[in-house]
């Protein structure tokens, strides 16, 4: 099990897809393919109000970018996120940070 996790705030994806092009052209992954992909939820209507969500979902083919985090770098999604909605945070924060975030975040351990 990894010490770091991806923490994905998705309150505030712009869904500009930049992840998903960062991570495609960092790891040559065919188009027919994901690292990471942003998922559309909506637009649904919830007690009166409008939603409508984008969520930044890495697939099994995500490594963590394991070549870039062993230079110390982050993962290319979090280094290209223009949201800056993806972070590296240690796993032993992930309960404080879902706490702090509510309802709108994510986490992925590789």
């Amino acid at each position: 099990m990894s010490d770091y996790a991806l923490f994905i705030d998705y309150k505030y994806c712009t869904n500009c897809h930049v992840c998903e092009v960062t991570c495609r052209t960092e790891h040559n992954i065919p188009l027919d393919e994901w690292g990471i992909k942003v998922a559309e939820m909506g637009p649904v209507k919830l007690n009166g109000k409008w939603m409508w969500n984008y969520v930044p979902v890495p697939s099994d083919l995500c490594d963590f970018c394991a070549d870039r985090r062993e230079r110390g770098e982050d993962p290319t999604c979090v280094h290209h996120c223009l949201a800056q909605c993806i972070e590296v945070i240690p796993v032993d924060q992930i309960t404080e940070r879902m706490k702090l975030a509510g309802k709108t975040a994510t986490v992925f351990i590789p």
